[in-house]
């Protein structure tokens, strides 16, 4: 499942990054008869440009294709890191340092993001004693 989104995002980025390119048609309703000032109004793509955006993208080389996938997993990244470094950073240490004594290796899962060897080696020492297990989470989150 994780790799179908994953896989879906990027086509969805790089679609993104081609339309970029693309001259978008920008619609507007025009103001009548109001006593506010006119709001700017966001760029709408109309059907036709995100269709030739689509035709650019698949008559791309294999790798020049490759090299977008690439782009566009670059910017994935950066964006989670974004994401995790403008997340409320204090309240999620108090929330992993709870878990770290309750589930330890399910709290080194949620603060490393991912299954790696600081994971493996929490769920070694919580399966084979809960203590150590605990204090290395602790350390980690921490």
């Amino acid at each position: 499942m994780k790799k179908i989104s994953t896989g879906l995002s990027a086509v969805v980025l790089c679609c993104a990054l081609t339309i970029q390119s693309v001259a978008a048609v920008v619609v507007t309703e025009p103001v009548t008869g109001s006593a506010k000032p006119a709001e700017k109004t966001a760029p709408v793509l109309n059907d036709a440009a995100v269709q030739d955006a689509m035709v650019q993208f698949k008559s791309l080389s294999r790798v020049e294709r490759k090299a977008r996938f690439a782009e566009v997993k670059k910017m994935a990244k950066a964006y989670k890191a974004q994401k995790a470094t403008a997340s409320g950073g204090e309240k999620d240490t108090v929330l992993l340092a709870i878990l770290a004594i309750l589930l330890p290796p399910l709290a080194v899962y949620l603060h490393e993001g991912q299954t790696n060897n600081k994971f493996w080696i929490s769920l070694l020492l919580t399966l084979l004693f809960w203590l150590p297990g605990v204090i290395y989470a602790l350390i980690v989150v921490l």
